[in-house]
């Protein structure tokens, strides 16, 4: 009994110590927390009110990165919207603009600047590199907004000067890309699903030319085994050459050459290929097409046709003359998007063997919260010159063997979608 009494006050003194233990690091850890993280924490009346309008951005990395403002949820409610768009570079990288719109007390600050992202940048990197850009980008804002006190601006005397330099590029603005993706394979008791892809790309983009030279091969095979009856067997194959070279004509006009050769089995087409040469007409600057576009495309196409049976117009080999016409517009603002436009085209050896597509994209913001999505498509067809003699089977329907006759294709969509509560968005979880 004695002895237990004297354990008791080491039992009393060992746990006091480990708590004291685990409590410990948190002030010295709070003593490095960053400028940005403290801020985070504690309430921030006048922190700077941030909306963020991206694409490609992961915005749980940014907002958990960058935590000296408040992310809002509509741009409506923001001091500052921040709009990021991006296209894909010659050397397949990425090209970001990032443009910074002030708004209510800060209507007077704007400007946009662009960063480009190297193609060999991991996606850690690459994302490294957009809060980068952003928090510089703020700056401006924040200082008007709140205090400066822990923060700090660096830069690399390595990247100084550098868009001076020609850089020597033993490549010639030539990137090649091999690929094997997309297969697939899908095993059932009495199925079998098989999907491949896989090609070349040879892409040269430099300010005056654009050129690919891309061959690829798809192959789908479908498997059903049946008791009673013979098994279903399905293969599609869908192999091709596509090439293209374009000559920019300044920043209006752009000329180019197209050749095309195609083989396969689901559309009666044991060989077709084609050589056309088009020019483009841009009603806006190239340099805008970012955020706006509105284009002209004409071409003017000579192609020979083998086919596998024989069509319903009684062929079994043809040169064709087509030509065609499409003009479409393209605008991405803070706002929303816009995309849409017509194309047509028809056969000089029978005019009546022609098609024409209308397509569009709407996705705006309406109010505040209420956002509406509208997607659709339609084409009047009526150039259905390989389609085989004779009657589908059942199967060949099912399994989308066989183009079957048409007079239209429609297809849409639309969304609408409401959002409303608290105004903010700071906070980041990412459990299960």
């Amino acid at each position: 009994m004695p002895s237990r009494q004297r354990r008791t006050p080491c039992r009393v003194l060992c746990i006091l110590l480990l708590w004291g233990c685990l409590a410990l690091p948190a002030p010295l850890a709070a003593q490095d927390i960053s400028a940005d993280t403290l801020h985070a924490a504690l309430p921030a009346s006048n922190a700077l009110r941030v909306y963020l309008d991206c694409d490609r951005c992961d915005f749980n990395h940014i907002r958990s990165e960058i935590t000296f403002v408040n992310y809002v949820r509509d741009p409506e409610q923001a001091d500052v919207h921040v709009f990021i768009t991006d296209q894909r570079t010659g050397s397949n990288g990425r090209q970001y603009q990032f443009s910074f719109l002030g708004r209510g007390d800060y209507a007077s600050v704007e400007y946009t600047f662009e960063h480009t992202i190297d193609q060999n940048a991991t996606n850690d990197e690459a994302r490294e590199a957009v809060n980068s850009a952003i928090r510089l980008g703020l700056v401006p804002y924040v200082a008007q907004a709140q205090s400066i006190s822990g923060f700090s601006l660096d830069y690399s005397r390595e990247n100084m000067g550098a868009g001076d330099t020609q850089t020597h590029d033993a490549w010639r603005h030539w990137i090649f890309t091999a690929y094997a993706g997309g297969i697939e394979l899908e095993k059932e008791s009495n199925r079998t699903v098989f999907d491949s892809r896989w090609g070349f790309f040879a892409d040269h983009v430099s300010e005056q030319w654009k050129i690919r030279l891309r061959p690829y091969f798809n192959y789908d095979l479908v498997k059903i085994k049946r008791e009673d009856n013979p098994d279903v067997r399905s293969s599609i194959s869908r192999h091709g050459f596509d090439s293209y070279a374009i000559r920019s004509l300044g920043p209006h006009w752009s000329v180019g050459l197209f050749g095309d050769y195609v083989t396969r089995n689901d559309r009666n087409l044991r060989h077709w290929g084609e050589v056309a040469p088009g020019i483009e007409y841009s009603v806006l600057p190239y340099e805008q097409a970012t955020r706006r576009a509105i284009t002209v495309v004409y071409r003017l196409g000579a192609s020979y046709v083998d086919y596998f049976e024989r069509t319903i117009f009684d062929e079994t080999k043809e040169t064709l003359l087509q030509q065609r016409l499409e003009a479409s517009v393209a605008i991405r603002q803070p706002w929303g998007d816009i995309y849409g436009g017509i194309e047509g085209s028809h056969y000089f050896h029978d005019t009546t063997k022609r098609s024409a597509e209308f397509f569009g994209y709407v996705s705006v913001r309406l109010l505040e919260g209420l956002s509406l999505r509208i997607q659709g498509d339609f084409e009047m067809i009526q150039d259905q010159l390989a389609l085989p003699a004779g009657n589908a089977s059942l199967e060949e329907i099912l399994l989308q063997q066989r183009e079957l006759a048409t007079d239209f294709e429609l297809s849409g969509s639309i969304a609408l979608s409401y959002t409303f509560g608290s105004d903010f968005a700071n906070i980041v979880n990412t459990r299960f």
